[in-house]
């Protein structure tokens, strides 16, 4: 990548933003207009084309310039959309003959990958209101516990532990520890939702299981009695709506449990219709495949035609059951999304995901569906299916990176060892950037930016001295839907996973008020600034501890810097166009089209200044004539 001074990204840019494409939702065959922004520091350009590659054959098209304005020329091409993920990228040509090509990656001198393509999407959008979303991930046993709670007969798997009780998170009692959460004692505390400014939330699964985190299932079709059952979770649905909030539920498309009522139907029972569900492992069905080994989560087999049409296709399916009335989800996450549909030489996975996305659609096309994926997630979500992904590698090991202690031993997301890396604020856009050009433009809004999760530890247990402001601040302004953990507005920790499911102090709450505050005025931020939901990410700057970054549109603009120590730099003068007023943050701007912009302040910090908005003309009518490459 070229940048003018070192630190600095003032460079040729372009996203998929509505600065710079016309249509973020085409169809196959139309026309969409592109627009790249050059700055004036790159020395003059003579030409600009788009390169795409549709059907794999390459095609160009012209571009023209349409205007200069604050030390920038931008240039507008236009392309057919002629695959449901249209690649493109730019070619520029320099007035010393230098040839630039400008991807997701940034400014390349050879040519670049078309993984690294920017993608335009023809296949069906996601809910207009899914980039607008702040996402609150509740793990339902821990979450609250009813006055109801206390006259429930618990099952023989579970260990009862009263609510101030630790959390067992090593040994066999592990998945039995039962505090009783419910889903009347989340209703109760949705006031404190909306107070935060959450308008999304999700919930781990529901379903009866043997275990507190339900993820191997004994059925699909009602929801745990232990949580209220049915009626509860209606009721539940419905006082969330009635807030302005949705909520997403959470199913595992790979595996069932042991105690399924599918599994024992088929196991040891060659020739029943359930039999096909699975990949067992001998004639007598007694050995199985499961999840990473596990003996008591057995994989699905997709390519049975039964399976898919209880549990993924048609109106009778699973997924379409709970999205439509009484119940009304307003949408799906599924559980370990890149192991569905795969095994040894197998590999369904787009095809299960597109049958449940064209169910969702003609079940109730409101909705929302994001898959996990935990390591790089480009190759699955091209837009086809999973409108966003539950993923790490793109925001949260990044920032677990820069702004944790260091070399502690720490449950790390799954590397060997869990040592934390050191990053630089350089080595976090780097992997930001590597990881996040990879998904088209409309996936990423819909990427999960999750500090932590009942996955992972929780964030603050390793974060370095002051910086929550920072993370969080992060969180809400990057493209993506922001994802608070229940309970890390208290100042939750824990060591890994399994430690950070902690019931939430709800009799602490004065005691956390400052941290609540400061999640409730980030949150209400990004809330009140739609550019931080669908506008464009330009970044002007990338140091040992300094990241300054841009969210952008026609209506206005917002700068953000995000420091873990003490900074002073100067950017130049056209890299924003003036600093109207500060939003958030004790940090310091000056402006002076003579000098730049001078920006300081004390770290850890989290700054962020709104900006005027960028006035360009209307994007051209169709009509440039595409050359032939």
């Amino acid at each position: 990548m070229l940048n003018a001074v070192p630190g600095s990204l003032l460079e040729p840019h372009h996203d998929g933003s509505p600065l710079f494409v016309s249509n973020s939702t085409p169809a196959l065959g139309d026309h969409v207009r592109v627009r790249i922004r050059i700055p004036h520091e790159f020395g003059p350009v003579t030409a600009v084309r788009t390169r795409s590659n549709p059907n794999h054959e390459p095609r160009f098209s012209v571009a023209t310039m349409i205007i200069t304005i604050d030390g920038w020329d931008w240039w507008e091409a236009e392309i057919e959309v002629e695959n449901p993920v249209h690649g493109y990228r730019f070619l520029v040509r320099m007035g010393d003959g230098r040839n630039l090509w400008v991807n997701g990656t940034g400014v390349h001198t050879v040519e670049t990958l078309d993984t690294e393509d920017f993608k335009l999407i023809a296949y069906p959008a996601p809910p207009a209101w899914a980039a607008s979303s702040v996402m609150y991930q509740i793990f339902p046993d821990r979450f609250a516990r009813s006055d109801e709670a206390a006259a429930r007969v618990l099952p023989e798997w579970a260990e009862p532990a009263d609510w101030s009780d630790p959390v067992t998170h090593i040994g066999p009692s592990t998945a039995y520890q039962f505090y009783g959460g419910d889903l009347l004692g989340i209703q109760e505390h949705l006031d404190h939702l909306v107070a935060l400014g959450i308008n999304l939330v999700y919930l781990t699964p529901v379903f009866p299981a043997r275990s507190n985190h339900r993820y191997d299932a004994l059925s699909f079709s009602d929801v745990d009695p232990l949580l209220g059952g049915d009626a509860a979770y209606v009721a539940l649905i419905e006082a969330a709506h009635a807030r302005g909030i949705r909520v997403i539920g959470d199913l595992t498309s790979n595996h069932s449990g042991n105690a399924h009522e599918w599994f024992l139907a088929s196991h040891e029972h060659p020739g029943t219709p359930e039999s096909a569900f699975y990949y067992w492992l001998d004639p007598e069905q007694e050995t199985y495949a499961s999840w990473l080994g596990v003996p008591s989560l057995p994989k699905f087999n997709w390519n049975s035609q039964e399976l898919r049409d209880r549990f993924i296709e048609g109106p009778d399916s699973v997924v379409a059951k709970w999205l439509k009335p009484p119940y009304n989800l307003d949408g799906w996450r599924i559980d370990v999304a890149n192991m569905t549909g795969r095994y040894r030489d197998e590999d369904l996975n787009s095809e299960v995901r597109r049958i449940i996305r064209r169910t969702m659609i003609e079940a109730n096309p409101d909705t929302i569906l994001l898959g996990e994926s935990t390591n790089d997630a480009a190759s699955d979500f091209q837009g086809d299916a999973w409108h966003g992904a539950m993923t790490y590698t793109n925001f949260t090991r990044p920032i677990w990176g820069w702004l944790s202690t260091g070399q502690r031993e720490s449950s790390y997301f799954g590397l060997p060892f869990g040592t934390i890396p050191s990053y630089t604020g350089g080595e976090v856009f780097e992997a930001h950037t590597r990881f996040a050009a990879g998904f088209p433009w409309r996936v990423r809004l819909h990427n999960m930016n999750a500090l932590d999760t009942h996955d992972t530890p929780r964030f603050l247990t390793h974060a370095q001295p002051g910086t929550v402001p920072v993370a969080l601040g992060l969180s809400v302004t990057m493209p993506g839907i922001p994802v608070i953990f229940a309970g890390d507005e208290f100042g939750l920790v824990g060591a890994d996973g399994e430690h950070s499911r902690t019931p939430i102090p709800w009799d602490r709450l004065d005691a956390h008020a400052a941290r609540i505050n400061l999640y409730g005025e980030l949150i209400h931020l990004r809330r009140n600034h739609e550019v931080l939901n669908t506008g464009g990410v330009r970044w002007l700057h990338a140091s040992d501890d300094v990241l300054v970054y841009v969210r952008e549109s026609a209506a206005e603009c917002i700068l953000l810097v995000a420091a873990r120590g003490d900074y002073e730099l100067t950017l130049a003068a056209n890299a924003v166009a003036g600093v109207q007023s500060l939003l958030f943050g004790p940090g310091e701007a000056q402006f002076d089209p003579a000098i730049g912009l001078v920006l300081r302040g004390r770290g850890p910090s989290f700054t962020a200044w709104l900006l005027p908005g960028i006035t360009l003309p209307d994007f051209s009518p169709e009509g440039t004539i595409l050359e032939l490459g």
